[in-house]
């Protein structure tokens, strides 16, 4: 396998890691610097220059895109794709996982745990969104901080206020978020790698310092996650489009709540705390891809017209509940099941005898108008009631 990582940092660990595995594994491998790139769109065929010259062809990238440069660098990556270069995190996973709004509206449409989180721009709308997210104290972020910079936390309503309307002045936009305190200044990063944690650490704060990163101070230590952990690392990370991601979450009372998905993970910390070879996991599952490469059928399989592949989701009030897939129907529909998906396990080409449970996906291919006449009609939001403070009764004077 030719390989190329795009890095701007040749010397930094993840980097040395990543070349130093390839090589043992027999692979050609170069670091390439990503700025140096430029995007050839004269031509019939997408094209890149490096240095001046035309790019000769790698079968495979790894991007180590850092925060400064992401417009440019996510715009290489497509460009790469765009030549059918496989990367194991695209450019649209890479831009969703970078904007922390964007990637907290994204996981939480797929209930995915997180801290309560509110985003305003007013001044009149803060105080509102901070009591919306449990009150004070809470947690101010800002959207493009990296390494726990940009994390403030607010001990009082009014503190808050101040340091909101300080960073919005200056142009920042900030999230508000619960301050989840039952997590002692702990959490958990999951280095995930294509379906599966491959290596796992928990991160403690030292002295009052609530942020338990590396850069801050902080201590590490191998951790063996439960199911419930290890789902929610890799579930996030597939949402985000990201095949590669290192997934912070902390230990709330009632289960993980997952703070980010970074897709340039650090290897240095997790290697040493765990003594484990993430980055020869790393090139590993990128040539495994490169050998036999998934297809999302759904963009690439030519149909014929009315037939095509949609995803059906098993809610708790579906009548699939309960019933086996033999009894569902489908079949009959003209529908076939291609995989059934339950959490992070895959369940290809399943037998009519599977029993559906509630949260099950399954990728099918059949008439489009059958399965559109599947999916259940969209719940219309409740309206929140808000308690308003009752206002004083003028007197009659």
């Amino acid at each position: 396998m030719k390989l190329a990582i795009l890095s701007r940092a040749p010397r930094a660990y993840s980097t040395q890691r990543l070349r130093a595995a390839a090589v043992q594994r027999g692979h050609d491998v170069k670091v390439l610097n990503t700025l140096r790139f430029a995007i050839d769109l004269s031509g019939d065929e997408p094209d890149l220059q490096y240095r001046g010259r035309q790019l000769s062809d790698y079968d495979a990238i790894i991007p180590r895109i850092g925060a400064s440069i992401t417009y440019f660098g996510t715009a290489v990556v497509r460009q790469f794709e765009q030549m059918d270069v496989y990367t194991p995190n695209t450019a649209n996973g890479i831009s969703n996982a970078r904007d922390k709004l964007r990637a907290t509206q994204i996981l939480s449409r797929h209930n995915i745990g997180m801290p309560a989180t509110a985003f305003v721009r007013n001044r009149a709308d803060v105080r509102p969104a901070i009591e919306q997210v449990g009150g004070a104290p809470v947690v101010i972020k800002l959207l493009e901080g990296t390494q726990g910079i940009g994390v403030i936390l607010a001990p009082e309503v009014k503190t808050a206020e101040a340091i909101i309307e300080t960073l919005q002045s200056t142009k920042q936009n900030v999230l508000i978020q619960r301050f989840v305190s039952e997590s002692r200044g702990r959490d958990i990063r999951a280095l995930v790698v294509g379906d599966r944690v491959v290596a796992a650490m928990r991160r403690r704060a030292r002295g009052d310092e609530f942020r338990s990163n590396v850069h801050r101070g902080g201590t590490v230590e191998r951790v063996e996650l439960s199911p419930e952990y290890a789902q929610a690392a890799v579930r996030s990370a597939q949402i985000m489009g990201l095949r590669v991601a290192g997934v912070d979450m902390l230990e709330g009372d009632d289960g993980p709540l997952v703070m980010e998905v970074n897709s340039s993970p650090g290897l240095q910390g997790i290697e040493e705390a765990t003594q484990l070879d993430v980055a020869g996991a790393i090139i590993d599952y990128i040539a495994g891809q490169v050998a036999f490469p998934e297809i999302d059928v759904r963009q690439r399989l030519s149909v014929s017209t009315g037939y095509g592949v949609a995803e059906l989701l098993v809610h708790t009030n579906a009548e699939l509940v309960g019933k086996t897939l033999g009894e569902s129907g489908l079949w009959e529909r003209d529908i076939t099941v291609l995989t059934l998906h339950r959490g992070t396990a895959v369940i290809p080409n399943p037998r009519k005898g599977q029993l559906l449970e509630s949260g099950d996906r399954l990728l099918c291919f059949g008439k489009l108008e059958e399965m559109r006449s599947m999916i259940p009609e969209r719940r219309r939001r409740r309206a929140k009631v808000r308690k308003l403070p009752a206002e004083p009764i003028p007197s009659e004077e």
